[in-house]
């Protein structure tokens, strides 16, 4: 962990206590550290001991090839699409369908949702607990009956776009749109 880095965010800290318990082992007894936006990789746990140094030398993940950075990757995820719960509103019936998408500590400001090639739909999102928290999505997609393929994206508080090409998640976090073909 880098000096400068601690320097920048000052929400990077060294944890004992997690949600106001002490620390347990499984979770990084007696020490760990929380830094908003890296994957887990790049968060110590089990620490006894610190020590400052002149270099950076690659830790443990790297040298076994996975990303020396470890940035959260933007990501949205259709988690339901309730066909048990279709509702009707003005002559019009909907199906709720809803995710979760996650930027790390830079926000969500929009998540869309598009039918089969149809249009981006905007979804609403609730207000998220934290701003490192992932945020819920919701859209009521007008009823037709058929197979649809429905395809979720999301859109940092910058609005810079998830990505869409798809990768796996090693070395550097997998990215890609989320995309779910069911029956309705």
């Amino acid at each position: 962990l880098s000096l400068e880095l601690v320097r920048e965010d000052p929400r990077i800290m060294l944890c004992y206590a997690w949600d106001g318990q002490p620390l347990r082992q499984k979770h990084g007894f007696p020490l760990r550290v929380y830094i908003p936006n890296l994957y887990g990789m790049k968060q110590p746990k089990w620490i006894t001991r610190i020590t400052a140094v002149e270099d950076w030398e690659p830790g443990y993940w790297v040298v076994r090839g996975w990303s020396a950075t470890a940035e959260v990757r933007t990501t949205s995820v259709i988690d339901t699409i309730a066909i048990d719960s279709v509702y009707e509103a003005d002559g019009q019936q909907y199906v709720p369908m809803g995710g979760i998408a996650y930027s790390g500590a830079r926000g969500i400001s929009k998540v869309e949702v598009r039918v089969d090639d149809g249009e981006w739909q905007e979804a609403r999102l609730r207000t998220p607990l934290s701003e490192t928290t992932w945020v819920i999505w919701r859209y009521d997609w007008p009823f037709e009956e058929g197979r649809h393929t429905f395809t979720v994206r999301t859109f940092e508080a910058d609005g810079t776009p998830q990505i869409a090409d798809i990768n796996p998640r090693r070395p550097d976090g997998a990215t890609g749109l989320h995309s779910v073909e069911t029956r309705v």
